[in-house]
């Protein structure tokens, strides 16, 4: 009796026990291999997310008022980091003290520039004197309580010479150095701010520098909201606060140097 001929075994891969054709352990191999890929790019995907996560953790993006976009930190409402008080007191100083007569205003829908016409107010000699209207627009971020702001004014007022609003001479504020600011209480920090306030007169063609050494008091407070339909008036307590601070004390740096010197002594 012959023996029938074995007949030919198909090649085995990947395979254990029971043989299986080329093609299909091939896609086996490809779907096996797209799983690992798949499995190894989710990882680093989340190697990517949680190390992203680390830095931008309480912080999310908002949309300015202009359209563009920003990260914002989440912070308790009586709390603000130390860039942004520092950030603010100098904004602020120099714009109440940076007197040139001219203003950018808006006209048919173009930023113009045109001379400034100032702002009225009563001096506490009870005269009638002009400050610079971005001087007055700024004050804004000066507290109301016990009429700081309003005194402010007054005294700014008897300061700003009449030459200022015809071109005669021009003022700018430069600032020297700021302080980090000192926390006093919760919400509530003391800066100091070293500056020169430079006054040129145009027909001399000559300038002066004059100490602006000052410490400053600041508290957080609750940022203004826009209605709908925002006022002119609206639109500048907003931009002066929209820090979500205010200044509520303006004192000579070197009044405060003498005082701390006289409280050391005494206690000693």
């Amino acid at each position: 009796m012959l023996k029938s001929k074995s007949k030919s075994q198909p090649t085995r891969l990947l395979s254990y026990g029971q043989s299986i054709s080329t093609p299909i352990g091939m896609a086996i191999t490809i779907t096996a291999g797209g799983t690992i890929l798949s499995v190894l790019l989710q990882l680093v995907n989340f190697v990517i997310s949680s190390g992203t996560n680390r830095h931008v953790k309480g912080m999310t993006v908002v949309q300015l008022r202009d359209g563009s976009t920003s990260i914002a930190k989440f912070v308790g409402p009586n709390e603000r980091d130390d860039e942004t008080i520092k950030r603010f007191v100098s904004d602020t100083m120099m714009k109440m003290f940076g007197w040139d007569g001219l203003i950018q205003a808006n006209e048919n829908g173009e930023n113009v520039t045109k001379p400034d016409k100032g702002v009225e107010i009563k001096t506490t000699k009870n005269n009638r004197k002009r400050i610079p209207t971005r001087a007055w627009s700024a004050a804004f971020a000066l507290s109301e309580n016990q009429d700081f702001r309003a005194s402010f004014l007054k005294n700014l007022a008897e300061m700003v010479p009449s030459g200022v609003f015809n071109g005669e001479s021009q003022f700018s504020l430069v600032t020297r150095y700021i302080s980090k600011p000192r926390k006093i209480k919760d919400g509530k920090w003391e800066v100091d701010y070293i500056a020169t306030l430079v006054a040129f007169d145009r027909e001399r063609n000559s300038g002066k520098g004059i100490a602006f050494n000052k410490t400053m008091t600041v508290e957080a407070i609750d940022t203004p909201k826009l209605p709908a339909n925002p006022t002119e008036l609206d639109e500048k307590i907003y931009s002066a606060r929209q820090s979500g601070l205010e200044i509520t004390q303006i004192i000579d740096y070197d009044l405060l140097k003498k005082n701390s010197g006289v409280r050391s002594q005494e206690e000693r």
